[in-house]
């Protein structure tokens, strides 16, 4: 099995000032997967997509390991540890899906950097978590106690939210997913700390405590179904991740391959048996 390429955001943006990005992989790499919208694809060529580690990459392991050869899909893996790259390298053409974020997250993307990264089918769910190593339970959690928030527009306001509805703080009124600091009708007394979400974990010894994606959760070897003070419910979350790609290349016959992989009884069983609740299936088309 070739090993799979480990990618750092710092490496990625020092090339991209050089070269636009395209030293996001080896001369090995496929064309471009934006070149042409709409064009046929050749499903002899490997199918290259950028995941965070965990829980993505793994679960496209998975399937590269066990269900990709009897379907007929050549797969290739790309990590990335951060929340940008993998968008711009879609949109670029250096890799020709990624599969690490929701809806909200890359509607704002979108939004802010012109760029056409539409979703395609929906994996899982990894629950939001609030973690500490200072306090054991959320009633030790008390005025004057600083609380690390991811930084980015959408993980914010999802983190405000489940800090709302977990009674640590209180929201100004029809304030939703894009709740901002400023948005806090009443602190408790709490202070707060914007960080980038890929440091929150190694920030909960410098904080009284932090909410952390699931799956920085999950590589920072923390148990969000057993160690989360506080944990999203699943039922009605909008912000399962999901497979992507630039607009235009929906339809490529390697993405409908992944995509009902990706969806398949055998995934669902690996991330359940692997996760244990702390990821869950949330199979399904994409909106």
């Amino acid at each position: 099995m070739r090993k799979n390429t480990k990618i750092t955001a710092a490496a990625l943006a020092t090339a991209a000032l050089a070269v636009g990005l395209t030293a996001c992989g080896s001369s090995s790499d496929p064309k471009p997967a934006g070149k042409a919208d709409g064009a046929k694809a050749d499903e002899s060529k490997a199918l290259v997509v950028a995941a965070s580690p965990t829980p993505h990459a793994d679960i496209l392991k998975f399937v590269k390991d066990n269900l990709a050869a009897k379907a007929g899909l050549k797969l290739e893996v790309k990590e990335f540890t951060d929340y940008v790259l993998p968008n711009t390298a879609t949109e670029q053409g250096q890799v020709d899906a990624n599969f690490f974020q929701h809806k909200p997250y890359l509607d704002d993307f979108n939004k802010k950097n012109g760029t056409h990264v539409v979703p395609v089918v929906n994996v899982e769910l990894e629950p939001l978590g609030l973690y500490s190593h200072k306090v054991k339970s959320l009633k030790d959690i008390a005025s004057g106690q600083t609380v690390a928030v991811p930084n980015d527009t959408t993980n914010e306001g999802r983190a405000l939210q489940l800090l709302a509805s977990n009674g640590l703080i209180t929201l100004k009124d029809g304030v939703g997913s894009g709740a901002k600091l400023s948005d806090i009708k009443d602190s408790k007394g709490l202070k707060f700390k914007e960080l980038e979400a890929a440091t929150l974990p190694r920030a909960l010894d410098q904080v009284d405590a932090a909410v952390i994606n699931g799956n920085y959760a999950i590589e920072a070897d923390l148990k969000p179904a057993k160690d989360a003070l506080a944990l999203e419910k699943a039922d009605g979350n909008p912000y399962a991740n999901f497979l992507a790609v630039k607009q235009g290349n929906e339809n490529d016959p390697r993405i409908q391959k992944l995509a009902k992989l990706l969806n398949s009884d055998e995934v669902k069983k690996f991330i359940n048996d692997k996760y244990a609740g702390s990821v869950v299936p949330a199979f399904g088309p994409a909106k």
